[in-house]
């Protein structure tokens, strides 16, 4: 009976067309062109480097896209039991019609150029638009993003603010800067000013978040003008500054950003928890690890600070998801935001969901984003986690709480599609 309950409040959750609040992808070049850009995804790359494949194989310069499928193929065997290899398969399968259980040696050709043949259609990027049930795409946007050359209301912007608060101390983030907002900064208020001049261009885009990864010492505490002016000055005339310095400019900067997301109403995501550069010898975006130091008690202030700011918080571990689901239980701006990064497998998801559905008010829940840099993961990745969803639902809901099935649906829509709405507008 609960086998059977599981699958219909699925099929339902897999009819509801999506908005996916979280991507990476690039609007000019939004779908893949052929299978290396799907197997050239940093979960293939480091998971066949970590079972043994040398990086430089994974990663020679030049090399052909189809060499590069044909080389990580051989590792892929000792992949078949991750989710991340049945994300492949789905992706194979759903678009492809690939109907084998695994793509080896004697068969990824011919799937290759299946793949090429397809993805040539010049239609492509709308049919996997379709087939994935995605209506609008979030973006990540870099600061100095025109913004211009693709439809804004398919792939809606967001300010990425990274580079801004953690790298100024680089002659090209200030140049980009000067060159963005056609600003002189050399001093902390024409700094703010050119901050606003962003938060300007990217709402007049139709911008709906701004976005931070933060590392997990980072503690946002507010630093006026006057505290920060002198460190700015030096900055911006080219002096160098120390590590102590650098850090209260990045608080200032931050601190900022959300000051602007007040005055503009946007939510601020941010993703708590990322140590770069851990693994130094590791492939393109596997270096990144996290920690258990990260604490959300170092938010408070800014929390505090913000009430009208809503903050859709990512962690990265379960650890830190109990401290999150907490933090949303208390806080009206906080809002849980995914399963991120080394959490997006049903073990942690399940948990995870788990305490979240039975902890925080329904509507301060954004279920999943897919984090995905080419549109053809955006099916694999949801059908995971609707599939986790729908389990949740019958086991917790259905089942243990007597809700009757459409309650329970009704649940799984507001936490995959209509918080999201709400939470960043439509």
């Amino acid at each position: 009976m609960s086998e059977q309950l599981s699958k219909r409040i699925f099929t339902e959750l897999e009819n509801l067309v999506l908005i996916d609040p979280h991507t990476h992808i690039n609007p000019h070049s939004a779908a893949s062109t052929t299978l290396a850009d799907i197997m050239g995804y940093h979960y293939y790359t480091e998971l066949a480097h970590s079972a043994g494949l040398p990086r430089e194989v994974i990663e020679e310069p030049g090399i052909d896209p189809k060499e590069k499928v044909g080389r990580l193929v051989t590792q892929l065997g000792d992949l078949d039991n991750t989710i991340q290899l049945s994300w492949l398969l789905d992706i194979c399968s759903e678009f492809f019609g690939f109907e084998e259980d695994a793509i080896t040696e004697s068969n990824w050709e011919k799937l290759y150029d299946t793949a090429a043949e397809k993805m040539a259609q010049p239609d492509w990027e709308q049919q996997v638009l379709k087939q994935s049930g995605l209506e609008q795409v979030f973006l990540t946007n870099d600061f100095d993003d025109p913004l211009e050359g693709f439809d804004t209301k398919l792939y809606i912007p967001c300010l990425r603010t990274d580079d801004l608060v953690f790298h100024l101390a680089k002659p090209e983030t200030r140049e980009r800067l000067a060159k963005a907002t056609q600003l002189d900064v050399g001093c902390a208020k024409t700094l703010r000013d050119a901050v606003g001049k962003l938060f300007e261009h990217f709402t007049s885009k139709g911008a709906r978040a701004c976005a931070i990864s933060l590392p997990p010492d980072f503690n946002p505490v507010a630093v006026t003008a006057d505290q920060v002016d002198p460190i700015v000055r030096s900055l911006f005339a080219g002096d160098e500054i120390t590590a102590d310095e650098s850090k209260i400019v990045s608080q200032f900067v931050f601190w900022t950003l959300a000051e602007y997301c007040a005055e503009h109403r946007l939510p601020f995501d941010l993703m708590i928890g990322v140590n770069r550069r851990v693994y130094e010898a590791g492939v393109y975006q596997g270096q990144d690890l996290y920690d258990k130091r990260t604490s959300l008690i170092l938010y408070k202030e800014l929390f505090n600070a913000f009430p009208k700011v809503t903050f859709p918080v990512s962690v990265l571990t379960s650890t830190s998801n109990q401290e999150l689901v907490s933090y949303s239980w208390i806080f009206p701006n906080v809002v849980i935001n995914g399963h991120w990064w080394y959490s997006n497998t049903p073990a942690f998801i399940t948990f995870d969901c788990k305490s979240r559905l039975e902890a925080v008010p329904k509507t301060k829940q954004i279920g999943y984003y897919s984090d995905m840099y080419k549109l053809e993961f955006a099916l694999p990745k949801f059908r995971m986690y609707r599939r986790v969803l729908a389990n949740v639902l019958a086991s917790d809901f259905v089942v243990g709480r007597n809700w009757s099935e459409q309650r329970a649906i009704d649940l799984g829509k507001l936490i995959l599609r209509g918080n999201v709405e709400t939470i960043f507008g439509s």
